[in-house]
Order: structure tokens, then sequence, then C-alpha cells
């Protein structure tokens, strides 16, 4: 994939004199101005079920989609559904319920669904392209970060794990619900506080797990994070210690063994910090002065270590 975005990079369609955010910082969105005060904020984002439930799974599904513009600084105005669907073995009533979960998420965030695309697909996929706004002075980005700043972590790790666990039926009823609950919730909040305490930069923690999101804003500080800090879903930890590991967070941890000390933590340690989130919450560096004005405005969250000059691109695990 890397290979590919650097080809990507070089053709003309990417390039643009307003082009604000585009391939080059492996951003969570992409920005492109319209005028002095208003620029688009654009994504696109989906995946195979996360829980048995359909209307979970599209709930989750669009709020992991509007998390990207959050993290942008933006507020999401539309939406796209895109849908995947093996017709001949899985009831339309199914997708409906898909459909209607996402809506209900989509109704809350103040976003009109506008549209979409479907095809039919041996795998059942959801997700959404989604369209918001931002002033171009107020873009937050995946960079900025300064030795000193806190880093603030809005939403306890812990999904990839618990959905893993889901699928192999080693989770109960509880610790399921409170895992959708957390995928659920919006960013909005979060991305809010972040405008407000003029964080440096943010991103939200997906796919890549807390480690390769955080690496992603090491452009020329090195990171350091106290394990004991960081707010952890019910159920978590016995998962990690019991080895219910999703295959995505085994690339991670491999990817990580490059830029962190994962080879000198606890194996429990090490699954955690790169276990393969899904719609998880922003990672905002700020003034340390700041973070409380983050963690009083964002039940949750909790500054998980801070940003310094030393090992600049490395993250330190203590």
């Amino acid at each position: 994939m890397a290979q590919v975005l650097r080809r990507l990079k070089n053709l003309p369609a990417t390039v643009h004199p307003d082009l604000l955010v585009g391939l080059d910082g492996s951003d969570d969105a992409g920005v492109f101005r319209l005028s002095d005060t208003v620029a688009l904020v654009q994504t696109v984002d989906f995946f195979t079920p996360i829980v048995d439930e359909a209307d979970d799974w599209g709930r989750i599904a669009a709020a992991n989609a509007l998390s990207d513009v959050y993290a942008m600084g933006g507020k999401p105005l539309t939406a796209l559904q895109l849908v995947g669907w093996p017709r001949d073995t899985l009831s339309f009533d199914l997708l409906g319920d898909v459909l209607e979960g996402a809506a209900e998420v989509l109704e809350q965030a103040g976003v009109t669904i506008v549209g979409g695309h479907s095809i039919d697909d041996l795998e059942p996929k959801f997700g959404l392209a989604v369209t918001g706004l931002v002033d171009p002075n107020e873009i937050l980005t995946n960079k900025g970060a300064r030795p000193g700043d806190a880093m603030v972590l809005t939403k306890p790790l812990g999904t990839g794990l618990i959905a893993t666990g889901i699928k192999r039926g080693v989770v109960d009823q509880k610790t399921r619900d409170l895992a959708v609950e957390t995928m659920v919730k919006l960013n909005d909040d979060a991305g809010v506080a972040a405008r407000e305490a003029n964080a440096s930069a943010v991103t939200d923690v997906t796919g890549f797990g807390l480690l390769g999101h955080l690496h992603e804003m090491l452009q020329g500080v090195g990171a350091e994070i106290e394990f004991a800090r960081i707010p952890l879903l019910g159920g978590a930890h016995q998962l990690a210690s019991d080895g219910i590991i999703a295959g995505g967070s085994k690339r991670n941890h491999a990817d990580a063994l490059a830029y962190s000390d994962l080879d000198a933590v606890d194996a429990t340690t090490a699954t955690i910090v790169t276990d393969a989130q899904t719609s998880g919450g922003l990672l905002i560096a700020l003034d340390p002065s700041k973070a409380d004005l983050v963690v009083g405005a964002v039940p949750g969250s909790a500054v998980i270590g801070s940003f310094v000059a030393e090992h600049q691109g490395r993250v330190i695990v203590h």
C-alpha cells in the first residue's frame, strides 16, 4: 500500500493549489479549499461485519467513518452509503437493518444521506463516504506535535480484541455491549475539545492501532507512553493475555518493532498497544496545561504520555 501511495502522489490528479491536505501525510481525510473561509473535508471507510447484529454494525460503521472528519477539525454534512452484499445468501431485510443503524447515528451527527452505491459481493461490506466542512485556518492534522506536548486518548482501547473474541465465542454479553457502546460513540465532542484546546496535532485510532497511528504523528519528535494510564475496555486485558489476537493486529505488532521498544515489554502490553481498533478515539497532542480541558470535556479520556525531543520517530512504552 505504501508503494501505491507513493506512485499516486506523483499523478497530476493529486496536485492542486487548493488541495490543503492530500496523500502526503497519511492524514485521516483530504481537505480541499473552496474559499478563504471554507474547505471541504472528504473521507471514505467501509469494512466487513464487526459484530453479529446488523443494526449495530451499521451504527459502528457510521461512527467510524464520521470520525475522520472530526479528527481534521471539521463538521460532517453529507454521506454516501457503500454496500457490498451477497444477495443470494443474505436477506435484504438484514441490509435494511444495517442501513437503519447507520441512519440513526448519522441523524445524531446532523448528517444527511444523499445517496450511495451497492454491488453484489461474496462477503458483506458496508461503509460511508463522508463530506464535511472546515475553516482552512482551523484544520487539524496528524503532524505538528511539539516536544513537551501531552498525549491524550479519548476512548479506551480493546475493540479489536473484543471483536475477535466475539467471533471466537469467548466474550460475554456485558463485555460485548460496552465495546459496541464505545464504538458507536461519536468523536464530535473530542474534536471540538481538541480545537478549543488549540491542539497541535490530532489523529483517530483505528486499524493501525495506538502505536501505528501515534507513529504517523512523529515528525521531528519522539513519544513516550505510560501503559498504566491507558484506558482499557473491560475484558480486553484478559483477551490479550489469552492470545485472542486479530490478523491485522499481528501485522501492526510486526510493523511496530521497527519504530518502538515492543521487544522490551511483556506480550500482553505489546498486544494491547498494537490492537487494531474500530471507531476508536482521537489521539491528541497539546500543551500540557490544556490537557484537562479535553479530559474534562470527554468522558473516558486520559493523558497517556507525552511527546519528547529525544528518539525522534520512535515510541517508548513504559
